[in-house]
């Protein structure tokens, strides 16, 4: 089933500092599960338990938000798909930020959370404005390649492939595989190579 992400609108959350790695994000100790499940409830847990309630995602105006707007080099260090599905469980559905680590920004592209970049100007603006006001709505709209927040409107960038898997609705790989599957079968009897009883 295909399914187009092409603008996201909802409250923003701000996130600063940077080089946010994803063992932060979510720690070691719950890489363990074997579903995703429950993982939004663990999102940032050292870094919630060391602020005792005053971290952005504990404090009670930011529940709900959609919307991260983080700095430099998000998501750098381990691999782990685990902390972009913790982000999703919480709720986020988009990252506005200066930097993404390469395979965090793949990770979010597989299961359809844009991330765009914008210069450092407009991400401390957009966390300002959120801070100043939570219940604002930030709107991300990937055909007109901008962000706004309330009057503020700011360019942000996305190189054109990822953007077109996005909005075309082909970010979502097994997605496709599924929906394609009898003619996945149909295709694989004809090659030489493989063996039917192998893939049934």
């Amino acid at each position: 089933m295909v399914s187009e992400v092409k603008l996201v609108a909802g409250r923003g959350l701000p996130l600063q500092g940077n080089d946010i790695d994803t063992d932060r994000i979510i720690p070691a100790r719950f890489l363990r599960c074997v579903t995703f499940d429950g993982l939004g409830a663990q999102v940032f847990a050292d870094d919630r338990a060391q602020m005792r309630g005053q971290h952005p995602f504990d404090l009670p105006h930011y529940q709900g938000a959609e919307v991260l707007v983080v700095n430099g080099n998000f998501g750098c260090g381990s691999s782990r798909e685990h902390a972009p599905q913790a982000l999703a469980k919480w709720g986020i559905r988009a990252i506005v930020g200066e930097s993404f680590a390469e395979i965090f920004f793949g990770n979010c592209l597989a299961m359809g959370i844009p991330c765009v970049t914008a210069d450092t100007a407009t991400v401390q603006t957009l966390q300002a404005r959120v801070a100043a006001d939570p219940a604002a709505i930030v709107t991300l709209n990937l055909e007109t390649m901008q962000v706004a927040c309330g009057e503020f409107v700011a360019p942000v960038m996305l190189l054109e492939g990822p953007r077109s898997m996005l909005v075309s609705g082909t970010w979502d790989a097994c997605g496709q595989l599924v929906a394609q599957a009898e003619q996945i079968k149909t295709t694989a009897v004809q090659l030489p190579y493989i063996q039917w009883s192998r893939i049934a």
